[in-house]
């Protein structure tokens, strides 16, 4: 495989309108949490710290609690119509941030907004698979990733200097222009994207609640999944570690600026952009298992001596990390595409969009708790509850022939 590849799922009319739709919301959503800090900074002050430390917890909150429902839905419903409907209302509900004058207004706006957030992800995630050919899916996978972490690394800077231009308040009001385009540029996708009718069940409340334990049960019995599954939680230790302590280790005990944090944070961001490429261009060179376990030990290992890092090793470990990060995310999802079959898809997705953010709210607060009592040492500690669950998790990987892959890209889709 060549570069090349990495992009020829764009070829395709669908998935290319989606993925020009995602970028737009994903412009949107950096938008959305730089006015979120310095509207927080507005209404609390020296507090805004807590506010956002709150808001990112309902943001975790509502995925836990809404993606299992969410994919369950995208099995049965126009998918299209689900990606509208969630932009529509983010759009609404970003549109009214800028007139808050209460941080409890802030909390329920956020929470509202995250609720339809959880509904479009993991149906955008279900639809890769989808509307691409059996051999592009992983590319198109590794390319939404990729772009996802280029605008994490770039969007907080394009969104901040349009709010130095703007304003902090009327920043709000470009984030809700983004979600409308890509709303029109969903809406205006031929014909519905709806699994194949015949793969549909009735619609009752008994049916849902089955088919959101299904996902989870999917999710969690089939063994390369849950193994992939479960190192997600070693690195969403290790990835905690850098979003929540980097800042005081950089600031704090080097003494330095917030350009140079903003370096640090970058490398890690580069460095799992071009990780994403990577795997998107040479997915097929190893099994998707292999590369879980490989980035799950980059990510560990690259916070072992942090704490003993000046400004460039410190980028250097953290452009590892983003590296291990990619490594461990973007093969989980493609083995969900491999591994399952399209019609129950969204509920799968939906499951471990949950579960995974389920392993993040876990490591927040004992990230934060390492950062608040071993100051000198969060990094080292950090790593090593790290190497404790990998070890853990190497003795469950699965067997040779629990590996096999048995989905050969059944395309359940319907566009009419």
């Amino acid at each position: 495989m060549n570069t090349l590849t990495f992009f020829r799922s764009l070829r395709n009319p669908v998935f290319a309108r989606l993925y020009t739709a995602q970028t737009t919301s994903l412009l949107g959503d950096a938008l959305t949490w730089v006015g979120l800090a310095l509207l927080a900074f507005e209404l609390a002050g020296k507090n805004a710290a807590v506010v956002l430390s709150v808001a990112l917890t309902l943001r975790v909150t509502a995925f836990v609690l809404l993606s299992p429902l969410a994919g369950a839905i995208a099995d049965r419903l126009d998918r299209k119509k689900i990606m509208v409907v969630t932009h529509i209302f983010r759009m609404l509900i970003v549109g009214m941030l800028p007139f808050v004058t209460q941080i409890w207004q802030v909390y329920v706006l956020i929470f509202a907004l995250n609720v339809f957030n959880a509904f479009f992800t993991p149906t955008y995630q279900a639809t890769i698979p989808l509307v691409t050919s059996e051999n592009d899916y992983a590319g198109a996978i590794a390319l939404s990733a990729a772009t996802f972490q280029l605008l994490g690394v770039l969007g907080p800077g394009i969104a901040g200097s349009v709010a130095a231009f703007i304003g902090a308040r009327q920043v709000f009001f470009l984030d809700a222009l983004s979600f409308a385009i890509a709303a029109v540029l969903i809406f205006t996708l031929p014909g519905r994207l709806v699994v194949a009718q015949n793969q549909q069940p009735s619609r009752t409340t008994r049916r849902t609640w089955g088919d959101i334990k299904d996902g989870t049960t999917r999710l969690l019995t089939d063994a390369p999944i849950r193994y992939a599954l479960g190192m997600q939680l070693v690195a969403s230790i290790a990835g905690a570690q850098i979003l929540v302590n980097t800042v005081g280790y950089v600031q704090g005990t080097l003494k330095l600026g917030e350009v140079q944090y903003g370096w640090v944070m970058a490398a890690f961001g580069i460095g799992a952009t071009l990780c994403a490429v990577a795997v998107g261009t040479f997915n097929r060179s190893l099994p998707r298992t292999t590369f879980v376990l490989i980035g799950a030990i980059l990510i560990t290992l690259a916070l072992l001596p942090a704490n003993y890092a000046n400004l460039a090793p410190l980028m250097l470990l953290w452009f590892v990390a983003g590296a291990g990060q990619s490594l461990v995310n973007l093969p989980t999802q493609t083995l969900i595409a491999d591994r399952i079959r399209a019609g129950v898809q969204g509920r799968v997705y939906g499951a471990h969009f949950a579960w995974s953010h389920l392993w993040w709210a876990i490591s927040y607060p004992l990230v934060g708790w390492l950062g608040s009592n071993f100051a000198e040492r969060e990094f080292l500690y950090g790593s090593l509850i790290g190497f404790m669950l990998l070890v853990v998790q190497i003795t469950l990987s699965p067997q040779e022939h629990e590996g096999e892959r048995f989905f050969s890209g059944e395309m359940g889709l319907a566009i009419r």
